[in-house]
């Protein structure tokens, strides 16, 4: 059985996520990466503007709990569902992400429930956003 690129892509993920280093993206993100925020009706496209994006919710979510409870890999896809709190909210969402032969992530895609978590995780990032800006 030959090894799949997503596997490496997201055992890369998960070490960073474990290091919380979003220095670590430069080399994981495709230039042509595209984010799909769960609050953002268009694309996000290119490295540094996904980079901004995920380093943000590095900020927001990894330190509250953050765990991925289960993932789904198959051929350049993977499905990781997770689950962190804030001020007593369970945040339940997954990340869908796909990943060119090279093992770089070009698209990511964030969903999030409930409402009322998707609208905490989108004030807390609009926060921290309007800070670096």
């Amino acid at each position: 059985m030959t090894s799949q690129p997503i596997q490496q892509t997201i055992k890369n993920w998960h070490q960073l996520i474990k290091a919380a280093d979003p220095e670590k993206l430069n080399e994981l993100l495709a230039d042509e990466v595209v984010f799909h925020s769960p609050v953002m009706h268009t694309p996000q496209a290119g490295k540094p503007l996904v980079k901004m994006y995920l380093t943000a919710a590095f900020h927001v979510l990894l330190p509250n709990q953050f765990q991925y409870l289960r993932q789904v890999l198959d051929d350049n896809q993977a499905v990781l569902e997770f689950q962190a709190e804030i001020d007593g909210l369970i945040i339940n969402g997954v990340d869908m992400i796909a990943c060119n032969d090279a093992g770089q992530i070009t698209d990511f895609k964030v969903m999030l429930r409930p409402l009322k978590a998707l609208n905490l995780v989108q004030q807390k990032m609009f926060e921290l956003l309007q800070k670096q800006g």
